[in-house]
């Protein structure tokens, strides 16, 4: 029998109520479900890896299903090989997101056909909901609470306490 892999890969920085949506919902696709944790060059992290680790731990630790946290830092669809997956989940928000998740897709396919991407629509009340939005209105002194589980949101005010708010 075929263990189904599968490799939700992103920064989550910070983990936001849209991707434990996509988690909950892949986890439910695949017997395994590997989050891979990354860091993407052209974004400016609020937290650092281990940071992120963790804080991705302990908000998948209620959730049904086998379920790693794996830090990575090469090709995607290297380390799909690696852990061996063969489908990559990816949430979608909007016709923006659809593009772009197009375009990497196809790059993916050509580099290992036999991984499969999978595309899951993230609920229609988390649709709006971006990690890069979240950070941005903690630096403003906004509310995020609605974005983020009560343990990140006082994990990002925190450190938006530490680092200064913009606008004061």
């Amino acid at each position: 029998m075929t263990i189904r892999t599968g490799v939700y890969p992103g920064t989550f920085d910070p983990i936001t109520l849209g991707h434990m949506d996509i988690i909950r919902r892949g986890a439910k696709l695949v017997d395994r479900l590997v989050i891979g944790v990354t860091t993407n060059p052209s974004k400016n992290p609020m937290f650092d890896i281990d940071e992120r680790m963790a804080m991705v731990r302990r908000e998948v630790e209620g959730i049904a299903g086998d379920i790693r946290v794996v830090s990575f830092d090469s090709l995607l669809m290297d380390f799909a090989e690696r852990e061996g997956a063969n489908v990559i989940v990816r949430g979608l928000r909007a016709v923006a997101d659809f593009e772009y998740e197009y375009q990497m897709a196809g790059m993916n396919q050509q580099i290992n056909p036999r991984i499969e991407t999978v595309f899951l629509m993230a609920d229609v009340s988390l649709q709006p909901i971006a990690s890069r939005l979240v950070k941005e209105i903690a630096m403003f002194g906004g509310a995020i609470h609605k974005f983020v589980t009560p343990a990140v949101c006082d994990e990002v005010v925190a450190r938006v306490d530490k680092i200064g708010r913009k606008g004061s």
